[in-house]
């Protein structure tokens, strides 16, 4: 399949004016300037299309959203991202709480959103492991990228506020942290214990029984996974960073909301994880592999939200650290993302940054940069055809591709909605 007469922000350094992308689902083959050779187009046949001069762009990624684990519009029946029950459940896995059907997961598509990271969340701890999905498919398992793609920590307002109301731990920032270094010396214990041979004596068997919760942090542990930690508010931040790195944990810091307060320490952190022995389980090397800000479009509906401001991606990615732009859907309805980036760059982050926040940044501090976030040879064609730049509030979405297939096309979706009216 050969796209042509194109414009083509490839996010890797290069903007093509006019050009073609050639696809063999579900990789990109090439990505040309100009016009292909008449005697090689003709190979195609029925197999090219003319954008006309629309704008291809690589598919968009939200790097931490809830999609799918609140179903749209109906409320304790579709709540399925915290199991409140416990502070602790890191055994919770989003695939068995998405709901593929859910209607937002079409809105998403139709504004160019071809991945998003998602999961429970946040009102515990730790809340369980988040998933890497297509925004497309049959079923979750079908739309899945990377089942286990992080594990999801929570620290301030919203742990306390759900079991400080039902009298038990945590009530205070205090018990939150304390809470998530029991969890990971606990599992660290388990794994002590699990590593040891099994000499058959009274009582010892009860050590090697499998637990579910302290088995799914051992990835953590060893930095398989990486720990997202929700954190808000400086002092949350500057915690779950004492954490991360008391442990030697692969980590991100989402929400982040004043990292600007803090940005020298942070970009110091980042840079001291670059050495190499960091985020492999070894106290006091710690590894932070970026910074996911928002939502920025959001009220201050809480009290460590009261210095948010719409300049923090800006102030954080002019430091070097990798940043990325979520929704928090569904705070912000997953379709908005790439307004969200936009309103970024009225914070004064540059246009180039705010969209590489919803590409290959998200791309790599989700773990996949080697085959998304760019149009590039080789990887995979998850992309969308717009009709101008997507941060134009005119722009409109006219065709979207995941892996080198058409999933969304603006004609068919007009089609469907005259027809639903006809009815």
């Amino acid at each position: 399949m050969l796209l042509m007469n194109a414009r083509i922000i490839t996010m890797s350094g290069r903007t093509i004016e006019r050009g073609y992308l050639d696809i063999d689902p579900p990789l990109i083959r090439f990505v040309g300037e100009g016009s292909p050779d008449p005697d090689w187009l003709a190979n195609y046949h029925d197999q090219v299309i003319d954008l006309d001069g629309g704008w291809i762009v690589p598919g968009f990624i939200d790097a931490h959203c809830h999609i799918g684990m609140f179903t749209d519009g109906i409320s304790v029946e579709g709540y399925d991202a915290n199991e409140s029950s416990n502070p602790v459940t890191p055994d919770m896995q989003a695939i068995d709480g998405l709901f593929h059907d859910d209607f937002c997961f079409r809105e998403a598509l139709s504004y160019g959103v071809t991945s998003v990271m998602t999961g429970p969340g946040s009102a515990n701890v730790i809340s369980g492991t988040f998933s890497l999905v297509h925004t497309h498919g049959r079923s979750a398992d079908e739309m899945i990228i990377i089942r286990t793609a992080a594990m999801k920590a929570a620290l301030g307002e919203n742990p306390k506020r759900t079991h400080g109301r039902k009298d038990r731990s945590p009530v205070t920032r205090m018990a939150n942290a304390a809470v998530l270094r029991d969890a990971l010396q606990k599992a660290a214990y388990y794994q002590r214990k699990k590593n040891q041979p099994f000499s058959g004596q009274t009582g010892e068997s009860a050590s090697h029984e499998p637990d579910a919760r302290w088995e799914a942090l051992l990835p953590v542990l060893s930095g398989e996974v990486i720990l997202k930690i929700h954190a808000h508010r400086s002092d949350d931040i500057l915690t779950a960073v004492r954490i991360a790195e008391s442990f030697g944990l692969r980590y991100t810091l989402d929400h982040c909301t004043e990292g600007y307060r803090v940005a020298e320490l942070l970009v110091s952190l980042y840079e001291e994880g670059r050495k190499p022995g960091h985020g492999c389980g070894e106290p006091g090397k710690g590894r932070l592999e970026g910074i996911i800000t928002g939502p920025l479009l959001s009220d201050r509906s809480k009290p460590e939200l009261a210095r948010s401001c719409i300049e923090n991606p800006a102030r954080l990615a002019a430091t070097g650290i990798p940043v990325a732009i979520m929704t928090d859907h569904p705070v912000i309805p997953e379709q908005y993302l790439a307004l969200s980036a936009a309103a970024a760059v009225r914070g004064g982050l540059p246009e180039t940054d705010a969209l590489a926040a919803i590409t290959i940044k998200a791309a790599e501090i989700c773990g996949v940069a080697q085959s998304r976030g760019t149009l590039d040879a080789g990887k995979i064609a998850d992309f969308s055809v717009f009709s101008a730049h997507p941060f134009d509030y005119r722009c409109q979405t006219r065709m979207v591709y995941i892996d080198g297939k058409l999933v969304w096309n603006h004609t068919d979706e007009k089609q469907t909605e005259r027809s639903s009216c006809c009815v």
